[in-house]
């Protein structure tokens, strides 16, 4: 069987969209016949943003596959984990992602936080990236200062990975002359067929 597709949704920052963008990417893949499963390997603090992708699959993998690790504090993933001394290494999160991988077309994986937020001890999402050869979704509010943030993570991206990536900005409620210019203006740095606007979702 083909290996599955593996879609990595990251960010420029915490709080972007990013489980909205998974959970709606995943039930339009669901709507148009492929096999999917949904993951948020890491998070800290609350889990719904786990239970909304383990929902937007159709429950198919149980929530423990979903997210096998979480930690209790709301802080980064790596010093939550520490204060429950815990260790988590990237050949485990990776082992994981490839074994619920199996059986799938498509495998949706959410990050927590942004790019380089450390999510273990010797990983973040960058790193799982390139461990899997994903493919990257780089999420970002569309507001002022946007098209610099899309930068940086490009270039922070590992080269193959930063060649076919796409970027999605996520319109605020509120569009204002930077929301309204940013999408032309990044046009002039990113290929246009690589960007997305996700409109405001309400709730």
């Amino acid at each position: 069987m083909k290996p599955a597709r593996i879609l990595f949704v990251t960010g420029t920052d915490t709080g972007v969209g990013k489980t909205v963008f998974a959970a709606l990417t995943t039930r339009s893949l669901l709507a148009h016949g492929f096999r999917v499963a949904a993951l948020k390997p890491v998070c800290s603090g609350g889990r719904d943003d786990a239970r909304q992708l383990h929902r937007a699959a159709g429950k198919v993998l149980p929530l423990a596959a979903v997210n096998p690790w979480h930690f209790r504090a709301a802080l980064s993933p790596l010093v939550a984990a520490r204060r429950e001394k815990r260790r988590l290494r990237l050949r485990i999160v990776v082992a994981h992602i490839r074994r619920m991988a199996r059986g799938f077309e498509v495998v949706v994986v959410e990050g927590a936080g942004g790019l380089l937020s450390p999510l273990g001890e010797d990983f973040d999402s960058r790193d799982l990236i390139r461990a899997l050869d994903a493919e990257a979704i780089v999420l970002c509010p569309n507001q002022l200062g946007a098209v610099n943030q899309v930068r940086l993570v490009l270039e922070a991206l590992p080269a193959a990975a930063a060649r076919q990536a796409r970027v999605v900005l996520v319109n605020p409620a509120q569009p204002d002359a930077a929301s309204r210019t940013n999408l032309g203006l990044l046009k002039d740095f990113v290929d246009p067929n690589r960007i997305l606007v996700l409109p405001w979702v309400e709730g």
